[in-house]
C-alpha cells in the first residue's frame, strides 16, 4: 500500500479531498501529509450552495504522531465566493473550523485533561500552554452550545473560594445528576437572580428543593424568585455541621488558653479529635479519645452538642423533626457556651429550612463531594489567576457536557 493511500484511511479522507504525498522529516522527527482539493466547484459553509473557487490559503493542523513523529497535515484550503455570503474559506472534514488541530488530536488532548493539569499535558505533547488550554477551552465552548438548557428540579446552591483573598464563585448544581449547570462571579443576590430570571414562571414553579447554606443573598434570591420557597429551601446537614464545628472550635481554643495559662496541657494538639466525624476515628482512637470526651470539660460539652444535632436528621415527620431540635436547642441556648449559643440562635432562625432538608431527603454528599472536586481542580491548577479560566475548568471536570468534536467515538 503506498503512503497516499495509508494516510487516506488513518485519517479519513474521502472525495473530493485525497492525499498527494507525504514527506518524511527524520531531523525534525516530523511527518508531513499533504492534502488537496482540486474541485472547481465547492459548497458555501454557511448556506451550502455550490460556489466558484476564489483562491486558496496554506494551513497547517497537528494530528496524532506517527510512531515516534509527529504529524502534520498541510493543505492549500479554497476559498469560494458566495453570491450571499461573499468570500469564505471551505470546511475540512478533518479540523473544526479555526482549530490549528485535528478532531482526532483535540479528542486526545480532552482525554488526558481529564486526567492532568494543562501544564502536564502540554509537557507531555510538547505543545505551549496556550494551545493546550485552548484544546479545553473551545471543548467547554461546544459543550455548553450542544447542552439544553433547563432546570433541574432539586438544586444545589454554594459558593467557592477562588483565590486566597475574599473572592468568590457562586456555583449551581444539579443535585440528582451531580452536575454543574451554572459559574458565576461573586456570592452576591444578583448572582443567583440572573441565573433564575433565565427561565420561564412554569419552570420555577416546578423546582422541589433548592439546597444551600445560610447565606442571605441566596435566600433572598430563591425567595423572591421561586414559588413557595419556604417550603423548598433546605440546609443541609453538611453546611449545619460546619457551623457546629466552627462553634466547638471556638470553645476549645478558649477553654485551652485558659487551661495553659495554669500548667494544663490537656487539650494541647487534640483540634482534630472534636471535629473528626466519630465514624471516620478509627477503634485505637475513638478509645484514646474517651478521657476526653466524657470529661467536664466545656469542649467536651460543646462536642456533645454537635453530636446530638447530628443524629437529628434520621426523622420523616416534619412534626417530630422540629420537635427534636426545639429540644436541643433548648439545651444548646443554655449551654453558658457563647459560640454554641450563638450558632443555635442561627439554627432557631433557619429551623424551616432545616427541617425542609429532613422532610426532603436532601444530604450532603453531592454538595460536599463537588466542592472537594473544585478544590482539587483549583489545586491541580495551583491556583487561578483568571476566574473565567477557573470557570471553564469546573464545567470542563464537572459540567457533564459532551465536549468531544463530532463524529469521535469517546
Amino acid at each position: 500500500m503506498k503512503d497516499q493511500e495509508l494516510y487516506g484511511q488513518i485519517l479519513g479522507i474521502e472525495t473530493p479531498w485525497r492525499v498527494e504525498r507525504v514527506e518524511l522529516d527524520k531531523g525534525g522527527l516530523e511527518v508531513r501529509v499533504h492534502v488537496e482539493n482540486k474541485e472547481s466547484r465547492l459548497p458555501c459553509p454557511t448556506c451550502g450552495a455550490a460556489c466558484g473557487r476564489y483562491d486558496t490559503r496554506p494551513r497547517r493542523w497537528r494530528h496524532l504522531d506517527t510512531c515516534q513523529y509527529r504529524t502534520i497535515l498541510v493543505a492549500q484550503v479554497p476559498r469560494i465566493e458566495c453570491e450571499e455570503h461573499g468570500v469564505l474559506q471551505v470546511e475540512v472534514p478533518w479540523s473544526e473550523p479555526g482549530s490549528r488541530f485535528t478532531v482526532l488530536f483535540e479528542a486526545l488532548v480532552i482525554s488526558w485533561l481529564h486526567e492532568a493539569s494543562v501544564a502536564a499535558v502540554a509537557r507531555q505533547i510538547n505543545l505551549s500552554w496556550g494551545a493546550t488550554y485552548g484544546i479545553l477551552e473551545r471543548a467547554v465552548g461546544r459543550g455548553l452550545e450542544r447542552r439544553k438548557q433547563h432546570l433541574p428540579r432539586r438544586l444545589g446552591v454554594d459558593e467557592t473560594s477562588f483565590q486566597k483573598r475574599h473572592e468568590y464563585v457562586t456555583v449551581v448544581l444539579d443535585q440528582q445528576e451531580g452536575t454543574v449547570v451554572h459559574v458565576a462571579d461573586g456570592r452576591g443576590r444578583d448572582t443567583l437572580d440572573d441565573f433564575l430570571e433565565s427561565f420561564s414562571a412554569k419552570e420555577l414553579s416546578q423546582v422541589e428543593s433548592v439546597a444551600m447554606d445560610m447565606w442571605p443573598a441566596y435566600i433572598g434570591s430563591v425567595t423572591a424568585k421561586i414559588p413557595g420557597a419556604a417550603d423548598k429551601i433546605a440546609f443541609d446537614k453538611f453546611h449545619v455541621a460546619q457551623y457546629l464545628g466552627k462553634a466547638v472550635d471556638k470553645v476549645r481554643r478558649e477553654e485551652n488558653r485558659r487551661l495553659v495559662a495554669v500548667g494544663d496541657e490537656q487539650l494541647k494538639g487534640t483540634k482534630h479529635l472534636w471535629l473528626f466525624n466519630p465514624e471516620n476515628l478509627s477503634p485505637e482512637r475513638w478509645k484514646g479519645f474517651e478521657a476526653l470526651r466524657t470529661s467536664s470539660l466545656k469542649t467536651a460539652r460543646a462536642w456533645a452538642i454537635k453530636e446530638l444535632a447530628m443524629t437529628l436528621w434520621q426523622y420523616r415527620s416534619r412534626g417530630w423533626a422540629t420537635k427534636a431540635w426545639e429540644k436541643w436547642y433548648q439545651w444548646a441556648i443554655r449551654s453558658q457556651l457563647e459560640p454554641i449559643r450563638q450558632v443555635a440562635k442561627t439554627i432557631k432562625r433557619h429551623l424551616r429550612g432545616i427541617v425542609n432538608a429532613i422532610v426532603l431527603g436532601i444530604t450532603n454528599a453531592r454538595s460536599e463531594g463537588m466542592n472537594s472536586r473544585i478544590q482539587w481542580i483549583k489545586y491541580m491548577a495551583r491556583g487561578y489567576r483568571n476566574r473565567d479560566r477557573f470557570r471553564t475548568a469546573i464545567y470542563f471536570h464537572l459540567g457533564g457536557l459532551d465536549l468531544y468534536p463530532a463524529g469521535v467515538q469517546k
